[in-house]
């Protein structure tokens, strides 16, 4: 009986990575063995059509490769141009709405303010609306009467506290009484002069003390005094201008 032949050991396995594609890195030419560049489609010695790979993801690895050492794998370039589809499709639809807001904001405007007429005319506008809250009153100013005027027989008082000009008529001596120069002062008014009146010169520090001071006439200046000073000299010839001072 015989034995079958025995069979020869399996090869053991090849763990080497397989070599680049022909035409991205270089090589050497299948005939010749001739070195070539990269993407060099034929070889300069014999010429063979060398079997270069010119597809669009061995170029971007080949560049990759040109400018960065470590290479992740050609698996990285189609997550690369989805990432970058991603982004544009959402860049487009954030235009798309912003584009819808902007034409519902126009149209919803148009409609609020241009109204809607029955007549061939422009359309009149809409009627202010009416406040029904009450209204404060207008303040007003009311202004004091002015004083009336004395009577022809009275005398005048001269203002509290006040300094200006008079013409003095008659100056009367105390002792003979305040109803004397009085007297003298409605004789004053008799004969047609106005605003008569009598002071007492211990009052004032701008006359004698001792006197009732018959005068006709309150001015502001001493000019505006002696310009009336002619009307009083007609019955008082005497009379002068003086100033007064409390």
């Amino acid at each position: 009986m015989s034995l079958p032949p025995e069979q020869p050991p399996p090869p053991p396995p090849d763990d080497t990575p397989p070599p680049p594609p022909i035409g991205a890195e270089g090589g050497d030419c299948p005939r010749c063995g001739t070195p070539y560049e990269p993407f060099q489609e034929y070889c300069l010695e014999c010429g063979l059509r060398l079997p270069a790979n010119t597809g669009i993801i061995p170029v971007l690895a080949t560049a990759w490769r040109r400018r960065v050492p470590w290479y992740p794998g050609d698996w990285v370039w189609p997550v690369i141009g989805a990432l970058i589809i991603a982004a544009l499709g959402a860049a487009l639809a954030i235009l798309a709405n912003q584009d819808n807001g902007s034409a519902t904001k126009t149209s919803a405007a148009t409609n609020a303010t241009v109204p809607v007429g029955t007549g061939t005319g422009p359309a009149s506008p809409p009627p202010a609306p009416t406040s029904t809250l009450p209204t404060a009153p207008e303040p007003t100013t009311v202004e004091p009467p002015p004083p009336p005027p004395p009577p022809s027989n009275q005398l005048t008082e001269w203002p509290a506290g006040q300094n200006g000009w008079t013409i003095v008529l008659a100056s009367v001596p105390q002792s003979g009484g305040r109803a004397a120069a009085a007297s003298e002062g409605r004789k004053a008014l008799s004969a047609g002069l106005t605003d008569v009146g009598v002071l007492n010169s211990s009052e004032f520090s701008s006359l004698h003390s001792g006197y009732f001071v018959v005068f006709s006439g309150i001015y502001n200046s001493q000019s505006e005094a002696r310009s009336n000073v002619g009307t009083a000299k007609a019955s008082y010839p005497q009379a002068y201008a003086r100033q007064i001072v409390q």
